[in-house]
């Protein structure tokens, strides 16, 4: 299923996407929000799955209505650093031993077309196409035996725009250039699990102003999917409604040579990953 939430920031109503790729359906009378506490619950997802399968729910009027964030009350966004090989490579890193964990706050979650926001004295303000993955159980501690994926309810596109100065140059830990406002546009939707059999068959892409500039693999990934699962669970307990984001390929501006492409007022960047959908969004300066 293609679970999305429609209408103004904060009153967003949930729905699906009908089998034909474009019908909203309304899920409003089944459930009251897509969130972490619907995704922990199997049999109110087989009452959405078998009603619109069925044909019984409402058609929803999408025309000029916005996309939200396919996620409500999402818990937190870990991510993971220097996850692809070409990435880490352009950027002049040594492959990781160990994946590198750090946290967006969950207030960073915008939707997939909504306005992404340059923060003031912002000069290298960068962008990331990054497969997200939407936990479906609580996972603490996985053991080798145990499969990673059976714990995940989802995936999603997710923009993890991030600012470079503040990140890299200004002392600290990456989080001051992860957290401004606006930084994580996600969606349109939230894929289930069982239309993504493979998390490591996904091509990434990221356009400029309509110039390709990503153009990537989850195949690439140093870390799959599932062993980000398991490493996080032995440091934090992963509920319903977290998301993590899981890296990005290569042609990110920080990659590029003097003078960067860094992003400014007016750009527009549109991203997708293959199954997932495709967001756009607009900057503005703050």
């Amino acid at each position: 299923m293609k679970l999305l939430r429609v209408g103004t920031a904060g009153a967003e109503r949930p729905a699906v996407l009908d089998q034909d790729g474009t019908t909203l359906r309304d899920l409003s009378g089944l459930v009251a929000d897509i969130d972490g506490e619907l995704l922990a619950d199997a049999s109110a997802l087989a009452r959405i799955r078998a009603a619109a399968e069925a044909g019984e729910l409402p058609v929803l009027a999408a025309d000029g209505v916005r996309t939200g964030p396919p996620l409500a009350r999402v818990g937190k966004v870990v991510c993971i650093g220097l996850n692809y090989h070409d990435h880490a490579a352009e950027t002049g890193a040594e492959p990781p031993a160990e994946p590198v964990v750090f946290f967006k706050a969950a207030d960073t979650v915008v939707g997939p077309y909504d306005t992404v926001l340059v923060p003031r004295r912002s000069e290298k303000t960068d962008w990331e196409v990054e497969l997200a993955v939407v936990i479906g159980r609580t996972a603490r501690y996985l053991e080798d035996d145990e499969d990673p994926l059976a714990y995940v309810a989802g995936y999603a596109v997710a923009h993890d725009v991030s600012e470079r100065e503040f990140q890299i140059e200004r002392g600290g830990t990456w989080d001051k250039g992860k957290n401004c406002e606006t930084f994580n546009p996600l969606g349109p939707w939230l894929v289930t699990a069982d239309e993504v059999p493979d998390p490591q068959a996904l091509r990434l892409k990221l356009w400029v102003n309509g110039e390709l500039k990503q153009n990537g693999a989850t195949a690439d990934q140093i870390f799959p999917v599932a062993e980000v699962v398991r490493y996080v669970s032995q440091f934090m307990t992963l509920y319903p409604g977290d998301v993590i984001n899981t890296g990005t390929p290569a042609g990110v501006a920080l990659g590029q040579p003097e003078p960067k492409p860094y992003l400014r007022a007016g750009d527009v960047v549109e991203l997708e990953i293959e199954g997932l959908g495709r967001q756009r969004q607009e900057l503005k300066q703050a």
